[in-house]
Protein backbone atom coordinates (compact mmCIF):
# COMPACT_ATOMS: atom_id res chain seq x y z
CA UNK A 1 0.00 0.00 0.00
CA UNK A 2 1.09 3.55 -0.78
CA UNK A 3 2.10 5.81 2.37
CA UNK A 4 0.90 8.82 0.73
CA UNK A 5 -2.31 7.44 -0.34
CA UNK A 6 -2.84 5.88 3.36
CA UNK A 7 -1.99 9.79 4.72
CA UNK A 8 -4.77 10.95 2.29
CA UNK A 9 -7.43 8.70 3.56
CA UNK A 10 -10.73 10.56 5.12
CA UNK A 11 -11.08 8.33 7.68
CA UNK A 12 -7.87 8.50 10.05
CA UNK A 13 -8.49 11.99 10.49
CA UNK A 14 -11.99 11.74 11.11
CA UNK A 15 -10.77 9.38 14.14
CA UNK A 16 -8.49 11.83 15.42
CA UNK A 17 -10.43 14.26 15.30
CA UNK A 18 -13.03 12.19 17.23
CA UNK A 19 -10.62 11.36 20.16
CA UNK A 20 -9.72 14.97 20.46
CA UNK A 21 -13.52 16.07 21.00
CA UNK A 22 -13.98 13.33 23.20
CA UNK A 23 -10.81 14.30 25.64
CA UNK A 24 -12.54 17.87 25.99
CA UNK A 25 -15.91 16.62 26.66
CA UNK A 26 -14.66 14.74 29.19
CA UNK A 27 -12.66 17.69 31.06
CA UNK A 28 -15.62 20.05 30.38
CA UNK A 29 -17.46 17.31 32.27
CA UNK A 30 -15.33 17.30 35.47
CA UNK A 31 -14.91 20.52 35.65
CA UNK A 32 -18.93 20.42 35.58
CA UNK A 33 -19.68 17.98 38.32
CA UNK A 34 -16.39 18.93 40.22
CA UNK A 35 -14.02 16.31 39.98
CA UNK A 36 -11.80 18.24 39.40
CA UNK A 37 -12.00 20.36 42.82
CA UNK A 38 -11.50 16.86 44.48
CA UNK A 39 -8.59 15.97 42.47
CA UNK A 40 -7.15 19.73 43.58
CA UNK A 41 -7.88 18.35 47.07
CA UNK A 42 -6.24 15.35 47.07
CA UNK A 43 -3.36 17.11 45.56
CA UNK A 44 -3.22 19.80 48.56
CA UNK A 45 -3.34 17.48 51.21
CA UNK A 46 0.08 17.18 52.75
CA UNK A 47 2.15 13.75 51.65
CA UNK A 48 3.65 11.86 54.94
CA UNK A 49 6.53 9.77 54.09
CA UNK A 50 8.11 7.06 56.31
CA UNK A 51 12.06 6.95 56.59
CA UNK A 52 12.48 3.18 56.36
CA UNK A 53 15.74 2.86 58.93
CA UNK A 54 18.19 0.33 56.76
CA UNK A 55 18.08 -3.15 58.61
CA UNK A 56 22.02 -3.38 59.19
CA UNK A 57 23.47 -6.92 58.83
CA UNK A 58 24.59 -7.87 62.02
CA UNK A 59 28.67 -7.91 62.37
CA UNK A 60 30.33 -11.30 60.98
CA UNK A 61 32.05 -13.18 63.54
CA UNK A 62 35.53 -13.04 64.78
CA UNK A 63 37.87 -15.08 63.19
CA UNK A 64 39.11 -18.13 65.23
CA UNK A 65 42.11 -17.48 66.68
CA UNK A 66 45.28 -18.65 64.91
CA UNK A 67 46.77 -21.00 66.73
CA UNK A 68 50.87 -20.57 67.88
CA UNK A 69 53.20 -23.57 66.99
CA UNK A 70 55.75 -23.46 69.85
CA UNK A 71 58.89 -25.01 67.65
CA UNK A 72 60.29 -28.08 69.25
CA UNK A 73 63.51 -27.15 70.83
CA UNK A 74 65.58 -30.09 70.93
CA UNK A 75 66.87 -31.87 74.39
CA UNK A 76 70.40 -30.13 75.39
CA UNK A 77 73.29 -32.61 75.13
CA UNK A 78 74.14 -34.29 78.10
CA UNK A 79 77.37 -33.11 79.97
CA UNK A 80 80.38 -35.23 79.96
CA UNK A 81 80.96 -36.75 83.24
CA UNK A 82 84.45 -38.46 83.31
CA UNK A 83 84.97 -41.61 85.26
CA UNK A 84 86.21 -41.06 88.99
CA UNK A 85 89.83 -41.69 89.72
CA UNK A 86 90.85 -44.46 91.24
CA UNK A 87 93.88 -43.74 93.68
CA UNK A 88 96.47 -45.57 93.67
CA UNK A 89 97.68 -46.78 96.94
CA UNK A 90 101.21 -45.13 97.82
CA UNK A 91 103.95 -47.01 99.96
CA UNK A 92 104.48 -45.40 103.39
CA UNK A 93 107.80 -44.68 103.59
CA UNK A 94 110.53 -44.82 106.83
CA UNK A 95 110.81 -41.34 108.33
CA UNK A 96 114.27 -39.89 107.54
CA UNK A 97 115.76 -38.07 110.81
CA UNK A 98 117.69 -35.51 109.92
CA UNK A 99 120.33 -33.36 112.05
CA UNK A 100 118.68 -30.29 113.69
CA UNK A 101 121.18 -27.16 113.81
CA UNK A 102 120.44 -25.38 116.74
CA UNK A 103 119.74 -21.75 115.74
CA UNK A 104 121.93 -19.09 117.79
CA UNK A 105 119.40 -16.57 120.19
CA UNK A 106 118.97 -12.73 118.45
CA UNK A 107 121.12 -10.20 120.00
CA UNK A 108 119.93 -7.90 122.47
CA UNK A 109 118.86 -4.68 120.82
CA UNK A 110 121.52 -1.99 121.56
CA UNK A 111 119.41 0.88 123.34
CA UNK A 112 120.87 4.12 123.51
CA UNK A 113 121.54 6.14 126.28
CA UNK A 114 119.19 9.07 126.95
CA UNK A 115 120.34 12.33 125.54
CA UNK A 116 121.49 14.51 128.26
CA UNK A 117 118.97 17.26 129.71
CA UNK A 118 119.73 20.58 130.03
CA UNK A 119 119.04 22.16 133.41
CA UNK A 120 115.98 24.52 133.39
CA UNK A 121 117.11 28.02 133.50
CA UNK A 122 117.37 29.10 136.90
CA UNK A 123 114.62 31.86 137.81
CA UNK A 124 114.89 35.57 138.01
CA UNK A 125 115.34 36.87 140.58
CA UNK A 126 112.77 38.22 143.23
CA UNK A 127 112.40 41.26 143.21
CA UNK A 128 113.87 43.29 146.75
CA UNK A 129 111.28 43.89 149.73
CA UNK A 130 111.58 47.69 150.67
CA UNK A 131 109.60 48.70 153.54
CA UNK A 132 108.84 52.37 154.79
CA UNK A 133 109.64 53.52 151.17
CA UNK A 134 108.48 57.27 150.09
CA UNK A 135 106.04 58.27 147.12
CA UNK A 136 106.89 60.87 144.99
CA UNK A 137 103.32 61.51 144.36
CA UNK A 138 100.45 59.59 146.35
CA UNK A 139 96.82 59.50 145.96
CA UNK A 140 94.67 59.36 149.39
CA UNK A 141 92.34 56.41 149.40
CA UNK A 142 88.21 57.41 149.61
CA UNK A 143 86.72 56.20 152.93
CA UNK A 144 84.18 53.53 152.10
CA UNK A 145 80.45 54.94 152.50
CA UNK A 146 79.49 51.70 154.58
CA UNK A 147 82.57 51.81 156.69
CA UNK A 148 81.90 55.98 157.80
CA UNK A 149 78.10 54.75 158.46
CA UNK A 150 78.55 52.05 160.31
CA UNK A 151 81.77 53.85 161.91
CA UNK A 152 84.60 51.89 160.98
CA UNK A 153 88.14 51.98 161.11
CA UNK A 154 90.81 49.79 160.02
CA UNK A 155 94.38 49.34 158.55
CA UNK A 156 95.55 47.89 154.95
CA UNK A 157 99.16 46.45 154.29
CA UNK A 158 99.88 45.84 150.81
CA UNK A 159 103.14 45.11 148.33
CA UNK A 160 103.46 47.40 145.30
CA UNK A 161 105.05 46.29 142.19
CA UNK A 162 107.21 49.25 141.18
CA UNK A 163 109.22 49.24 137.63
CA UNK A 164 112.31 51.08 136.83
CA UNK A 165 109.97 53.96 135.76
CA UNK A 166 108.92 53.89 139.37
CA UNK A 167 105.30 53.21 138.26
CA UNK A 168 103.15 50.69 140.31
CA UNK A 169 102.05 47.54 138.05
CA UNK A 170 100.28 45.64 140.53
CA UNK A 171 99.38 46.05 144.15
CA UNK A 172 98.55 43.10 145.87
CA UNK A 173 96.78 42.96 149.86
CA UNK A 174 98.63 40.76 152.48
CA UNK A 175 97.06 42.06 155.13
CA UNK A 176 93.75 43.79 156.61
CA UNK A 177 91.69 45.11 159.55
CA UNK A 178 89.04 44.41 159.13
CA UNK A 179 89.31 42.04 156.19
CA UNK A 180 87.79 43.23 152.64
CA UNK A 181 86.26 46.30 153.72
CA UNK A 182 88.88 49.10 152.66
CA UNK A 183 90.91 46.48 150.46
CA UNK A 184 89.56 48.10 147.07
CA UNK A 185 89.52 52.08 148.19
CA UNK A 186 93.52 50.81 149.25
CA UNK A 187 94.38 49.40 145.88
CA UNK A 188 92.84 52.44 143.91
CA UNK A 189 94.43 54.73 145.32
CA UNK A 190 97.77 52.95 145.54
CA UNK A 191 97.90 52.26 142.11
CA UNK A 192 98.36 55.97 141.19
CA UNK A 193 101.11 56.11 143.36
CA UNK A 194 104.77 57.28 141.94
CA UNK A 195 108.05 56.66 143.08
CA UNK A 196 111.74 57.73 142.51
CA UNK A 197 113.11 55.91 139.34
CA UNK A 198 115.25 53.10 140.61
CA UNK A 199 117.87 51.09 138.38
CA UNK A 200 115.56 47.41 139.11
CA UNK A 201 112.44 46.35 139.94
CA UNK A 202 111.78 46.24 143.40
CA UNK A 203 108.10 46.09 145.71
CA UNK A 204 107.40 48.38 148.29
CA UNK A 205 105.76 47.37 151.59
CA UNK A 206 103.20 50.34 152.73
CA UNK A 207 100.42 50.68 155.34
CA UNK A 208 97.71 53.09 155.08
CA UNK A 209 95.25 53.60 158.32
CA UNK A 210 91.78 54.23 157.73
CA UNK A 211 90.63 56.22 160.69
CA UNK A 212 87.19 58.77 160.81
CA UNK A 213 87.85 62.47 161.69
Amino acid sequence: MDFARQQRDPTRHLIGITFVILVHVLVVYALVTGLARKAVEVIKKPLTATIVEEIKAPPPPPPPPKKIEIPKVPPPPQPYVPPPDVPVPTVQSEPVISAVTPTPPPEPPVIAPPAPVAPPAPPPPAPVVRRNVKPVSMVEPDYPREARKKEVEGTVKAHLFIDEKGNVTDVKIIDAKPPRIFDSAARAALMQWKFAPSSEKFIGEIEIEFKLQ
